[in-house]
C-alpha cells in the first residue's frame, strides 16, 4: 500500500508528545504485567522444588494462567469497547498485583495455582487496552509501528524477568523476590488512576448503543464474520507460541537438562530471545508501516524459519546441539513475538472503531490457545518419555501445521475484503463535502 493510501484520515487523532506520554502510562501497565506473567519462566525449577511437583503439574501453572488469559480475551475486548481503556487497565492492575502477591506467599500448590489464575485474569486486560489506547491517540498510519512498539516494551518486561527477577529469586529467596516485584503493580496503578485518559479532547468516540446480551452477540458475530479477524487470529496462533512456550516455562529446563548448559548460560540465551524480539519488532513495525503487503510474507517466513531451526536442533545427532545452533535458534525465536503482532494488522482494518476491542480480543486468543496447548503437550510427553525433550518439543510442529493450513485457507478472502473496504472508504472520502 502506498503512502498516499495511508495518509492521515479525517478525524484521525493528532499524536504528538501528549499522546506519547499518555500511551506510555498504558504501556507501563502492560510492561509490569509481562514481568509478572513471565516470572515463572525463571522460577520453574524452583517452583518444582518448592511445591514438590512433576513436569505435568509444573506446566499446569502456565496452562491455567494462559487458559484464563485466553478465555478472558473476548470479554475484555467487549469491556474495552464499552467502558474504555482506563477502567479496564485499572482493574487489570489490581488483579495481576494481587495474583503476584498471592504467589509470593502461597503455602501450597493449590493456592499457588489460584494466584496464577488471578494473575492471568489481570494480565488479560492489559494488551488489548494498550492497542485501543494507541488507536485513540495516534493516527491510523502509525498503527502497525505503535503496536509493534507496545510489543517491544512488553518484551522488555520479559527481559526484567530473566535478568533482574532471576537474580532476586536466587539472592533473596522466593517470597521476598515475588512480593517485592508486586510493588511495581501498585506504582502503575497509581499512575493510571492519576494521569491516563481514554482519548484526546475533541476525539471522543461516537456513542454506541449497548443492548445487553444482544449487543455482545452482535459484536462477536460481526467481528468473527470478517475474514481479516479470523486470519489475524490464525497468524497470531501460528507465530506466537514457539517463543511463548520457550520463555514462559520450558526454555530453561530444555537448555539445562537436555542441552547440559548451566543456569547462567541458559539465562543468557533466554535474554538473547528477548533482545532479538526487541530488534526484530522495530524492523517489522517499520516495514509494515511502509509496505502493508509485507505482513503475510513476514509471518510465513517467521513460521518457516522457526520450524527449520527447531528441526535442526531436535534432530542434531550429537548428545547436545552446538552452541552456535542454539544461538541461532534463540535469535529466530525472537522473531515470533513481532510476527504475532502482524495478526492485529489483519484484524484492525477489517473492523470499525467501535469493534476494535472485540476483534483484538479474538485475535489475541490465537497465540495463547496455541501456547496453552503446547505447554500441556510438552509436559505430558516429558512425563511419558522420561524427559525426552526431542520428542516432547515435536508438539511445536503439529500446532504450526494446523495454523499454517488455516492461514493459507483464509488469506485470499481477507485480501479481497480488505481491498473492498479500501475502495469504499476512498469513495466515501471523495464524496464528503469540505467543511
Amino acid at each position: 500500500m502506498s503512502r498516499a493510501a495511508t495518509a492521515t484520515l479525517p478525524g484521525d487523532p493528532p499524536g504528538g508528545r501528549r499522546a506519547v506520554a499518555v500511551w506510555s502510562i498504558g504501556v507501563a501497565v502492560y510492561f509490569v504485567a509481562v514481568i509478572f506473567r513471565t516470572s515463572l519462566g525463571v522460577a520453574g525449577l524452583d517452583a518444582a522444588d518448592r511445591f514438590h511437583v512433576n513436569a505435568s503439574a509444573l506446566s499446569t501453572f502456565s496452562i491455567l494462567q494462559l487458559l484464563v488469559y485466553a478465555g478472558m480475551q473476548i470479554p475484555v475486548g467487549l469491556l474495552v469497547d464499552r467502558l474504555g481503556t482506563k477502567k479496564v487497565l485499572c482493574l487489570g492492575a489490581v488483579l495481576f498485583t494481587a495474583g503476584q502477591l498471592g504467589f509470593a506467599f502461597s503455602p501450597s500448590y493449590g493456592t499457588a495455582l489460584a494466584s496464577r489464575a488471578l494473575l492471568g485474569c489481570g494480565d488479560a486486560m492489559t494488551f488489548i487496552s494498550v492497542l485501543r489506547l494507541g488507536t485513540r491517540w495516534f493516527p491510523a498510519r502509525r498503527g502497525p509501528f505503535v503496536a509493534q512498539l507496545a510489543g517491544l516494551v512488553g518484551m522488555a518486561g520479559n527481559l526484567v524477568s530473566t535478568l533482574v527477577l532471576a537474580r532476586l529469586l536466587h539472592g533473596l529467596g522466593w517470597t521476598p523476590a515475588f512480593a517485592g516485584s508486586a510493588l511495581a503493580g501498585v506504582v502503575v496503578l497509581v499512575l493510571t488512576l492519576l494521569f491516563l485518559k481514554d482519548h484526546p479532547e475533541g476525539h471522543e468516540p461516537e456513542p454506541f448503543p449497548h443492548q445487553g446480551a444482544a449487543y455482545v452477540r452482535r459484536q462477536i458475530a460481526e467481528a468473527w464474520r470478517e475474514p481479516g479477524t479470523r486470519l489475524g487470529m490464525w497468524v497470531h496462533f501460528t507465530t506466537q507460541f514457539p517463543a511463548m512456550v520457550f520463555l514462559l516455562l520450558w526454555g530453561l529446563p530444555f537448555l539445562v537438562q537436555a542441552q547440559g548448559l548451566s543456569r547462567a548460560t541458559a539465562g543468557e540465551l533466554l535474554t538473547l530471545v528477548v533482545l532479538s524480539n526487541m530488534v526484530v519488532g522495530l524492523v517489522y513495525g517499520q516495514v509494515v508501516a511502509r509496505h502493508h503487503a509485507a505482513r503475510l510474507p513476514l509471518a510465513l517466513g517467521t513460521v518457516a524459519a522457526t520450524a527449520v531451526m527447531w528441526a535442526l536442533t531436535l534432530a542434531w545427532p550429537g548428545e547436545h546441539a552446538p552452541m552456535a545452533l542454539l544461538l541461532v535458534l534463540c535469535v529466530v525465536l525472537g522473531a515470533c513475538g513481532p510476527a504475532s503482532m502482524l495478526g492485529f494488522d489483519f484484524a484492525r482494518p477489517a473492523n470499525p472503531p467501535e469493534r476494535q476491542g472485540t476483534a483484538s480480543g479474538i485475535t489475541n486468543m490465537g497465540g495463547f490457545i496455541a501456547s496453552m496447548t503446547t505447554l500441556f503437550a510438552i509436559g505430558v510427553l516429558l512425563d511419558a518419555t522420561g524427559d525426552d525433550y526431542s520428542i516432547a518439543f515435536c508438539a511445536v510442529f503439529v500446532l504450526q501445521a494446523l495454523g499454517l493450513s488455516q492461514i493459507l485457507r483464509l488469506r485470499g478472502r481477507a485480501a479481497r475484503r480488505e481491498r473492498e473496504r479500501l475502495v469504499a472508504s476512498r469513495v466515501e472520502t471523495v464524496h464528503v463535502p469540505a467543511a
